[in-house]
């Protein structure tokens, strides 16, 4: 099924233009993507970005876990950046790795690929789409009303949006300035992170003390990459190389004659969610909702899939197809996943965070565990984002899940169903429904398909499950009804989450 793409613009303006239906505050991965959804359903959006170009200092994340793959694919570019990364296992629970090449997904991995690359493919397919990136600009003050958002930027300039979304990292202006609380725990540890040349030859790999954690690594360019823990929080703000000297040296004896520094970076483990990812008109995605240490690499992928969940919905928004309450789904729904996030990187820090026998015993009995088939499969499941369930308030266990990527048949030609979600539209797939599913009030939004698919149903962490007659399944892949045998509930479904016949 080929992609709807919306009518080209221009893409680099030299001012930002008065009025846009939808504004976003930060061209990151989660700006981007949100920014391709509102594209794909044909939704008027601009990002602001501070930088002057796409181009990233530093390593920041380093890889996309299975369901940001799937949601890639399921829009039809998850080619781009698997052509790029290197796939590997990469889930994993406080240095405990997981197989999970026999979880149900087709992308029973990871892909290695730093965000400096997961970033610029995106923005090139942005590109694609059409959507006008301000860049050089940067937010400084907001003011909402009844009807939009008034922005105002650095360089005097002003723009109004009928809706913006802050996607501008962990010290959101957007957050601020909206008031929206960022409740949390504070640090207990700091980590400096740099791409350096040594002198030395190091002992390559991790090591785990009574500091904390820390590594050594080549990376793809020949360079070292270096993470150590600091021995304490008095140093705060950018670091210095000396820094990183005296870091090296409290842990290894030496500092392995480190220079030439591309980047040093300080991160911390404080865990700050946003108790609103809503105020009116303005909303938050990524880490501007939700910061936590990268252990885990789940950052980045979190923030993908917040934008995945947000975008067809805001779009249905602003063109009037469904209420402004849609949007209260979204904080419903991705709020929790976050703070489950944040519970488990709190967690593993817990575990790592000194190497005393204590916490020993503790690491080697979670690793015991959690090479058990149930624990691994569970576990795998859920630090690479594939066991997300929405409440939707049925007790079908496909409801609110991911849908799987079946192997379709369709008008006698085989088909993969995320093939379906391509161009970013919901629909109804009906395997021979007992009764007649009519939809006809919705036939210009949901298309109706009929579909044959004779194989097993299975989901992560649940298994197999009954196959059923007929499902509803919305723009970001996830079930919002199932059929049964009466049919009944499907009117309701369709207006919760395709607006009013």
């Amino acid at each position: 099924m080929p992609v709807l793409l919306p009518t080209p613009r221009p893409r680099a303006r030299t001012s930002p233009t008065s009025d846009h239906a939808v504004v976003i505050a930060g061209g990151g991965p989660t700006g981007l993507m949100l920014a391709a959804e509102l594209a794909l359903a044909g939704c008027d959006v601009a990002i602001l970005e501070r930088r002057a170009s796409q181009n990233l200092t530093g390593t920041r994340a380093g890889g996309l876990h299975a369901r940001s793959i799937e949601i890639l694919d399921q829009r039809g570019v998850a080619d781009r950046f698997l052509r790029e990364g290197t796939i590997t296992q990469l889930a994993g629970f406080a240095w405990t790795r997981f197989d999970i090449s026999d979880l149900p997904t087709p992308h029973p991995y990871g892909l290695a690929l730093r965000q400096s690359h997961i970033e610029r493919i995106l923005a090139d397919w942005v590109e694609q789409l059409g959507v006008s990136i301000y860049r050089g600009r940067e937010v400084t003050s907001l003011v909402q009303d009844l009807t939009g958002v008034d922005v105002t930027l650095a360089s005097g300039e002003s723009l109004r949006a009928d809706y913006l979304v802050g996607c501008d990292g962990g010290r959101s202006l957007v957050r601020k300035a909206a008031g929206l609380t960022f409740a949390g725990t504070d640090p207990t540890l700091s980590n400096l992170m740099a791409e350096v040349e040594i002198h030395e030859v190091p002992q390559w790999g991790l090591r785990h003390d009574g500091l904390g954690f820390h590594g050594l690594s080549k990376t793809e360019n020949g360079r070292v990459l270096v993470v150590i823990t600091e021995a304490t929080l008095d140093r705060s703000g950018e670091p210095s190389l000396r820094d990183l000297s005296e870091g090296l040296i409290a842990v290894y004896g030496t500092d392995f004659g480190v220079h030439n520094p591309s980047w040093i970076s300080r991160f911390t483990d404080a865990a700050r969610q946003a108790v609103r990812y809503r105020k009116e008109r303005v909303l938050l995605a990524g880490d501007a909702a939700h910061i936590h240490h990268s252990i885990g690499g789940q950052g980045l992928n979190t923030g993908l899939q917040d934008a995945v969940n947000l975008g067809w919905k805001l779009a249905q928004v602003v063109k009037g197809i469904s209420p402004d309450r849609l949007l209260d789904s979204y904080h419903a729904e991705r709020h929790p996943v976050a703070a489950r996030v944040l519970r488990n990187t709190r967690a593993q820090i817990a575990l790592l965070r000194r190497n005393d026998d204590g916490r020993k015993a503790a690491l080697e009995i979670v690793s015991e565990l959690l090479a058990m088939e149930e624990p691994r499969k569970r576990y795998g499941a859920m630090m690479s984002g594939l066991d997300i369930s929405y409440d939707l308030g049925g007790a079908h266990p496909l409801l609110g899940r991911r849908m799987p990527d079946l192997a379709l048949t369709v008008a006698g030609r085989p088909m993969r169903l995320f093939t379906l979600l391509h161009d970013g539209r919901g629909f109804l797939l009906d395997f021979g429904s007992p009764v007649r599913l009519d939809i006809s009030p919705w036939a210009d939004r949901v298309p109706r398909i009929d579909a044959i698919y004779d194989g097993a149903w299975e989901l992560p962490c649940i298994g197999a499950i009954a196959a059923p007659t007929a499902v509803l399944v919305r723009p970001d892949g996830h079930v919002a009804w199932v059929g049964e045998e009466s049919g009944g509930g499907l009117a309701e479904a369709l207006t919760t989450w395709f607006g009013a016949a």
